[in-house]
């Protein structure tokens, strides 16, 4: 039986309205899934194709990271609240829009992971088809010191 989940909020940095993240589904070692509805009332929506909105890539990048990162937090191969920031962003391709109502599933495998540097890839599925991929590296600065 797997151990209770805890927030996104117990376990980044990031807050309102720079977390994508609703809820973490399963976490492990080896890889994370997640969740995130993009409602209309997302400050981005505003000003990215107000007639036609569409969750901008670099978003779904990071919501990939987000993920990625809460589940190492979640099963401690990385301290909670850790500060890790994107360092490259690798294969990324956007293969189906993402718009205001959209539940995202985000699917994110651990690659390689030290005390310093992570690299992982990831996708984003809406209603079973692959919206996003992406594989990125971070820089880990457990401290929150200034990289």
């Amino acid at each position: 039986m797997q151990e209770q989940l805890e927030t996104p909020e117990e376990l980044l940095p990031h807050r309102d309205p720079f977390l994508f993240l609703d809820e973490l589904i399963e976490a492990d070692e080896e890889h994370t899934v997640a969740k995130r509805v993009f409602t209309d009332d997302h400050f981005f929506f505003k000003g990215h194709f107000p007639a036609y909105p569409v969750v901008p890539g670099v978003i779904l990048v990071e919501t990939m990271a987000q993920c990625g990162g809460a589940g190492l937090c979640q099963t401690g191969l990385l301290p909670h609240g850790a500060f890790f920031v994107l360092a490259s962003i690798e294969k990324a391709k956007f293969r189906a829009q993402v718009r205001p109502g959209d539940c995202a599933i985000i699917d994110v495998q651990n690659v390689r992971v030290s005390k310093i540097m992570l690299r992982q890839k990831g996708t984003i599925t809406v209603n079973g088809n692959v919206a996003a991929e992406a594989s990125w590296m971070c820089i880990v600065n457990s401290q929150q010191e200034r990289i």
